[in-house]
């Protein structure tokens, strides 16, 4: 049953005259809205959990900026601080008093971080990081997870999760092979294969990077034992532990996945709420490793515009609200949309998994657990397709693709659950094929 895809004529007519200046009409390929069918939708406007389309309609939105709105669209914190820090210049090249301001309050957060570096974008920060830990380790042997997704630098997308697994490509081209040499591919929360990689290549191995939850083959928690078997086998070969936590960091929590589960990594990458919107991410970790950095130490990095004032502002504002009361909010409503979610489907006799990491949400048309890429993959794809659509006509909108992650920001009311849920329980039966 191909699902029911409603017009957006503004859409429509700005998608076909994308695509003549733009690749594919988008700047990011799951932004194409290919894995589940129809034109993308363009977004005029946001505030609080709602966003409008270029034709008017309004939308409950889960996606979030793909997880970096921790608060919510333009919330007046961020947009007052963005504005005022734009009225003294966009730009320097040079250091300023709010990337220390930044810098402590992240480390007060973070409490594995020594000392960080900001630089622009996620893939920015874990292709740095491996850098840096190859560098340290003078090795060059990287250990990532089958499904897992750090960003498109070439050692990365090995059997890569997210946009690269909706799209179906099993590898990008122009990646050397070369290039992939030095990358081992484990299963996620197999430690039993991890060390069996370690045993035939610890000698090798600058690190292990991982998403401490996975959230780009969907919602994938680490098992028990998992994250801290991790810690133990990289410190038995003397390899460094890197967390990409862009997703999860104050996402799952004030200190992100390493204060929730109480696991410090070596080095960390962090992203998306870190500027709640604008363009920033970073790295940091340890003394000894990070004094390996330039212009302490050898490993060169550099950006022009790293700690770019705006995005210093917006990290300033939107980190002021990280507190225990937040998080505690977030855990009540995102728990009920995965219990509402969860009984939807059971009531229309759909095989829907429902997978949650404190506001992070994963939806799986399966009907057993998910703990890993080949568990997501076995999903039927189809079926997430139609139920996007069936959300989407009822105002309410998910990641457009499967084997993402949907977030509920502090703008989320309960009463918004309660309408995602009956939206759900429609889209549901449809996605069935049922009445």
């Amino acid at each position: 049953m191909a699902p029911d895809i409603p017009a957006a004529p503004r859409s429509e007519k700005l998608f076909e005259r994308a695509k003549s200046s733009l690749v594919g009409g988008v700047d990011s390929p799951v932004r194409a809205f290919a894995s589940v069918g129809g034109t993308p939708h363009f977004i005029v406007r946001g505030k609080g959990a709602r966003m409008t389309d270029a034709d008017r309609r309004s939308y409950l939105d889960y996606c979030g900026s793909w997880g970096a709105l921790l608060l919510g669209h333009a919330h007046p914190d961020v947009v007052r601080a963005v504005r005022e820090a734009a009225g003294r210049g966009t730009s320097f090249g040079a250091a300023t008093e709010a990337e220390v301001v930044l810098a402590e309050r992240v480390k007060q957060l973070v409490p594995s971080l020594d000392l960080v570096r900001f630089v622009n974008s996620g893939t920015e920060a874990t292709m740095s990081a491996v850098r840096v830990a190859r560098g340290f380790t003078d090795r060059d042997r990287i250990l990532l997870f089958e499904g897992g997704y750090h960003g498109h630098a070439d050692q990365f997308l090995v059997r890569a999760g997210s946009g690269v697994a909706a799209v179906g490509l099993p590898l990008s081209a122009g990646v050397p092979e070369g290039k992939l040499e030095d990358t081992l591919v484990a299963t996620y929360n197999d430690l039993e294969g991890v060390r069996e990689l370690f045993r035939l290549h610890g000698e090798t191995i600058a690190a292990v990077i991982v998403e401490p939850v996975a959230g780009n083959m969907g919602v994938v928690p680490p098992e028990p034992g998992f994250l801290e078997g991790l810690r133990k086998v990289t410190q038995d070969y003397g390899s460094l532990l890197v967390f990409d936590e862009v997703i999860t960091g104050f996402r799952v929590g004030p200190g992100g996945a390493q204060g929730r589960y109480d696991v410090r990594p070596d080095l960390t990458c962090l992203g998306k709420v870190l500027g709640h919107g604008l363009p920033v991410a970073a790295y940091g970790g340890r003394r000894e490793i990070m004094e390996r950095v330039a212009p302490l130490g050898p490993v060169y990095q550099a950006g022009t515009l790293a700690g770019n004032p705006l995005a210093m502002a917006a990290g300033n504002a939107a980190l002021r609200h990280v507190r225990p009361a937040l998080y505690a909010a977030l855990e009540k409503n995102a728990a009920a949309l995965e219990a509402g979610l969860t009984d939807a489907a059971v009531d229309a006799g759909v095989n829907l998994r429902v997978q949650r990491v404190g506001s992070m949400v994963g939806l799986f048309f399966l009907d057993v657990p998910v703990r890993n890429y080949d568990d997501a993959r076995a999903m039927d794809k189809a079926a997430y397709g139609r139920f996007f659509w069936g959300m989407m006509r009822r105002g309410v909108y998910l990641p457009p693709a499967p084997f993402e992650t949907a977030f509920v920001s502090a703008a989320h009311t309960r009463a918004d659950i309660d309408r995602t849920v009956d939206a759900a329980a429609k889209a549901l039966m449809e996605a069935r094929g049922g009445p």
